[in-house]
């Protein structure tokens, strides 16, 4: 323990978390290569979850500073990936939260993260620590972690093992493993968002129809502004795209010539060549997504299907960028941060719609809804109202296991109910 060095915080404040960090980069790639070979892979997906926290700014605060404590000890102390913790090993994380290292040990609130006066770059604090102490009269006390304090803990990882399991990269929840044994009994004030993985948060048939009405016209009354936003939503659901599958990133542009025809059977399908976790996959393209894609294809100038090998960028700025390393280049794609805030716009004005209607509390999940609901509202609706089978379902959503698939079958509470409201106690008697 005495060889144990201070962490590095790992996720800035919300609003610079999407911009990276030379020295946090620095870091995730010495644990890759060293200790943890999916570390760099695991931490994209945490800053992922971390941002469908923006909403509240306590709760984004609460949860980084626990993941950051998390993967510190899976990286450093366990030297293993989150996702092969199992129930049995996050005990070992619970006794470390009880009695952490005295280097990890800090007694006074300071910022993770400080801008540097002159050159403006965000740099880790180094007199920031994973733990809070207490002193009293100048004399250190024994740091003590509540019950309450580690039922929190618990709660909010099981939250974030759930989005993993959501996101395909997981089977197990050993935070919720343990919740559930009655060793760290949690109630109702401990659940985190998230964290019933029964609600894969997809869009029901109703409030699908408010996001795509309101996308078309929105596309109608401002197209120089929403042909691409109404092309995008068809995109993600129609191919239960990631919202990493659609922006530009290091290594990674999105363009018209990933729609291919096939030259035997003149189907067409979208080639994504590179998603999280290096999988290559092709997804079969719907008659109406080919005819969406021609839709905005005329808006832009262009002819109705891509030629093989066209390399017009999916989705560009209508604005030259301002900072960045894109800074001054219009023609470029969207990258994550615009993307989520164009869906996050079209959420948020398809509630307004369906409160005017009358439909509250479908508003009000609407805008609970992430870019990454397009995903399992897309999955969902083939399964349980198209009726595509499993196992072409499985090969479009890049599912290594038909089980993945399977848990997307009426995962929606009102679906089940709205399918038991006709059963019968007695069909023959009821019949007569």
């Amino acid at each position: 323990m005495n060889e144990i060095s201070a962490a590095i915080p790992l996720f800035d404040a919300v609003d610079h978390l999407e911009d990276g960090n030379a020295q946090v980069n620095e870091y995730l790639a010495r644990v890759t290569l060293g200790r943890v070979d999916d570390a760099a892979l695991v931490y994209e997906y945490s800053v992922d979850w971390l941002l469908e926290q923006r909403a509240s700014e306590n709760n984004y605060k609460t949860y980084r500073s626990e993941l950051t404590t998390f993967l510190y000890w899976c990286f450093e102390i366990e030297q293993a990936s989150p996702l092969a913790i199992t129930r049995r090993s996050l005990f070992r994380y619970v006794e470390f939260c009880r009695q952490p290292p005295d280097v990890l040990i800090g007694y006074f609130n300071t910022a993770q993260f400080k801008t540097h006066k002159e050159t403006g770059e965000r740099l880790p604090n180094p007199a920031w620590r994973l733990f809070l102490g207490r002193r009293r009269d100048g004399e250190i006390l024994p740091y003590r972690l509540s019950e309450p304090a580690l039922r929190t803990k618990l709660a909010i990882l099981s939250a974030y093992y759930s989005y993993l399991i959501d996101e395909e990269l997981t089977e197990r929840n050993p935070a919720r493993q343990i919740l559930k044994s009655g060793v760290f009994k949690a109630g109702d004030q401990f659940r985190a968002s998230g964290e019933d993985n029964e609600n894969l948060k997809a869009f029901s048939e109703l409030q699908w129809s408010y996001v795509m009405g309101t996308a078309l016209k929105l596309a109608q009354t401002d197209p120089e502004l929403h042909e691409r936003t109404l092309f995008l939503v068809s995109l993600m659901y129609g191919c239960y795209l990631r919202i990493s599958e659609v922006s530009a990133r290091p290594g990674f542009a999105p363009m018209m010539g990933q729609f291919r025809r096939d030259s035997q059977t003149g189907i067409w399908s979208y080639h994504i060549p590179r998603s999280k976790g290096g999988k290559q996959r092709s997804v079969a393209v719907s008659h109406a997504l080919l005819t969406a894609l021609k839709r905005y294809r005329r808006y832009l100038g262009l002819s109705d299907l891509p030629p093989p090998g066209d390399e017009t960028p999916l989705f560009v700025r209508h604005r030259a960028a301002g900072h960045g390393r894109d800074a001054g280049i219009q023609n470029a794609n969207l990258g994550i941060r615009q993307i989520r805030e164009l869906l996050d716009e079209l959420f948020s004005q398809a509630a307004v719609s369906a409160e005017e209607d009358g439909f509250i509390e479908d508003a009000n999940e609407i805008r609970q809804m992430t870019p990454h609901s397009l995903r399992h509202t897309g999955i969902t609706h083939d399964i349980n109202l198209n009726g595509r089978p499993l196992s072409h379902v499985q090969a479009d959503a890049g599912h290594d296991s038909i089980d993945t698939t399977s848990r997307y079958l009426h995962t929606s509470r009102v679906e089940r109910h709205e399918s038991a409201a006709g059963k019968k106690l007695d069909r023959l008697q009821e019949a007569e």
